[in-house]
């Protein structure tokens, strides 16, 4: 089947990311004999911007959402695709440009690759990936990583409904999008299951049915790669699709800058803002600042969780912690379903989200009747403090620009291994 590409889906909008310093991390490949994959690191990069083009089109209608995912396009050289020879991958000699998996895994503090065993992290799309355990197979093998299969009962793709065989139509931005999100599970949580749930088409009851149907197949860990407008439908959604005790629930808070989208406004869930990541001298060997791209600010309709005590919004204040996003420190991604691209570098929150999921796994099992939403804010000295960048202008200063302690577009701030994310 041929791929669906939306009218203005990957358009040629471009966003000229700020952090001109955060590009220094980015990764760019240099040929050489292949090395194994679980050691290898990303090498250092020239200083440069990057331009991005979305994977999804902007949601033009309310209550329909759009995928979260920013393409790099240009502004780095990507490494030489992997092809594959009757049907085995085979790796190119040289490591895909990018951010990999000991790389988040390092940035993060997490566990080793023995935790999180067998617990489920679920994705939720929109639209069909048919490459989806292909694409992934080649990313696992690139770095390492244990398979995870239909056959040995690691992966499962199913309908909104739960249907491993009536799946959507194909959609090649949102198989981009899906194709990032398997790979940051695969990076955090490499022992995690993985479920990927695609609703039929990118309308909020039809991800909504997706989220629910992920819960019911006992997913504890959900991530949400996606946002819309603010609508006065909200809070029928929370109560409908997002109420679930005992049930980790993610949402990218957005791509655009200071502004609020929904479901990351939704009370019931961990909003994951944004920031750029890059390597450092310093003890952690990394350093953080917001990423000028990531959504924060206060939700119109949303109440405020009690957990949250700033005092800038009325309401639900988005984000509750972060992770990198910004394409100036990207992710390596693999995906063939859109135009046949295979090796790509990826920023947005739909990094972020994924990623927060995964360490909510690696963290364990949430208590029943629990909000692991709340964990974080009890947790606070077990996460990175991200205190320098903005994301625009605002009236009340830190909804857009970092300070020490809890800010909008970082939240609470980044992993600092799992503490932060358990109840």
């Amino acid at each position: 089947m041929a791929p669906e590409t939306p009218t203005s889906g990957g358009s040629t909008l471009r966003r000229s990311v700020l952090s001109f310093a955060a590009a220094a991390a980015l990764a760019v490949s240099g040929f050489a004999v292949a090395t194994p994959a679980s050691a290898t690191q990303s090498a250092p990069a020239t200083a440069h911007h990057v331009s991005t083009a979305r994977a999804c089109a902007l949601a033009t209608q309310r209550n329909v959402m759009a995928c979260s995912a920013l393409q790099v396009t240009s502004g780095l050289t990507v490494a030489a695709k992997t092809t594959e020879t009757a049907g085995k991958p085979v790796t190119p000699a040289a490591t895909p440009s990018g951010l990999g998996p000991s790389d988040l895994q390092s940035a993060y503090a997490l566990p080793s690759s023995t935790a999180g065993s067998g617990r489920t992290v679920a994705i939720v799309d929109a639209y069909d990936d048919p490459s989806a355990e292909s694409d992934l197979a080649v990313y696992r093998s690139q770095y390492g990583l244990a398979a995870c299969t239909t056959a040995n009962g690691c992966f499962k793709k199913v309908g909104q409904t739960g249907s491993t065989t009536s799946l959507p139509r194909g959609n090649s931005g949102w198989a981009e999008e899906i194709s990032l999100d398997l790979d940051m599970v695969s990076a955090a949580c490499p022992q995690c299951h993985i479920l990927l749930v695609e609703a039929t088409s990118a309308t909020m009851t039809n991800l909504g049915t997706a989220v629910n149907t992920a819960v019911s197949l006992g997913a504890k860990y959900v991530s949400n790669s996606y946002g819309g407008s603010e609508s006065s439908s909200d809070s029928t959604y929370d109560s409908s699709y997002f109420n679930h005790p005992g049930v980790a629930i993610t949402v990218s808070s957005g791509d655009n800058g200071y502004g609020v989208e929904y479901p990351a406004a939704s009370k019931y869930v961990t909003a994951v803002g944004g920031t750029s990541l890059t390597k450092a001298s310093n003890t952690r060997g990394w350093t953080e600042t917001v990423w000028s791209g990531a959504g924060s600010g206060c939700s119109s309709y949303d109440a405020k969780p009690t957990w949250q005590t700033d005092s800038g919004c009325a309401k639900r204040t988005v984000a509750d912690v972060s992770a990198v996003a910004d394409p100036n420190t990207g992710v390596a991604v693999y995906d063939t379903y859109a135009a046949g691209n295979g090796w790509m570098v990826f920023g947005g929150t739909s990094v972020s989200s994924p990623l927060i999921a995964s360490v909510y796994a690696l963290a364990g099992a949430p208590s029943s009747g629990s909000t692991p939403a709340s964990f974080p804010y009890a947790h606070t000295s077990a996460l990175n403090d991200v205190a320098s960048g903005s994301n625009g202008t605002c009236s009340v200063t830190y909804l857009c620009t970092a300070t020490s302690g809890y800010d909008g577009p970082s939240g609470l701030g980044t992993p600092n291994g799992v503490s932060a994310f358990t109840g």
